[in-house]
């Protein structure tokens, strides 16, 4: 089985595992990490206690990571690895 990069240190945050999403439906939870397995398009995501709430459009490039509180990601490209809060 493979290893995603930073898998076995998110594990230790929280121990709630990950969602692999690769296609471009709507992702909902509690996420505190994206990471971009390749270059990905986050089209849309919501950002719990973020400034201005939402982005759209970010790009996200191979090995990038953003960290929040997400809620819903969606993507218009890519694959990304959402780790659980």
């Amino acid at each position: 089985m493979a290893v995603f990069p930073a898998t076995e240190q998110a594990g230790t945050v929280s121990g709630a595992g990950f969602e692999l999403i690769t296609d471009t439906a709507a992702h909902t939870g509690r996420f505190f990490r994206l990471y971009a397995l390749e270059a990905s398009v986050i089209s849309a995501a919501t950002v719990q206690n973020g400034s201005g709430n939402t982005f759209a459009a970010v790009p996200l490039p191979a090995g990038g990571s953003i960290d929040g509180v997400f809620t819903s990601v969606t993507l218009t490209s890519g694959k990304v690895v959402a780790y659980k809060v």
